[in-house]
């Protein structure tokens, strides 16, 4: 599963949270890296259960948390770099989400039809920075 392939799970992800159904974990890799690079809660999980491990952390922090993807860059053959906006209301604060950085962006490693590592940035410049990407 190649090219347009790649692209087409990764929307159809998009999709889910959009819809905000977190429940479909059939695109992801049962040994997954997931990493979060910046924000609240940075860190590095694997596996299907700790990547949910490190999504529980960062949702736990938010109501009403929603990402809605902007656009989507094929980098190659394996790569797919989603740039996101996301909102929701930190708990404790009562601060919106779209004001602290509101725009971040996903880097997803595609391998055999599913997803094989999952990069998550708060930052979306810091993202293009570390890709070499920045305008």
């Amino acid at each position: 599963m190649a090219g347009s392939a790649n692209l087409h799970l990764v929307r159809e992800i998009y999709a889910a949270w959009e819809r905000r159904d977190y429940t479909w974990t059939e695109w992801a890799d049962p040994d997954i890296e997931f990493e979060v690079v910046d924000g609240p809660a940075p860190g590095t999980w694997r596996g299907l259960a700790g990547m949910w491990e490190g999504w529980r952390e960062i949702l736990s922090a938010w109501d009403d948390w929603r990402v809605r993807e902007i656009s989507y860059r094929e980098l190659d053959g394996e790569r797919i770099l989603a740039l996101i906006d996301f909102a929701g209301r930190g708990r404790a604060s009562g601060m919106d989400a779209a004001t602290l950085h509101g725009r971040g962006a996903n880097l997803l490693y595609l391998r055999d039809g599913v997803v094989t590592r999952f990069v998550a940035y708060w930052d979306r410049e810091r993202a293009l920075a570390d890709l070499g990407l920045a305008q």
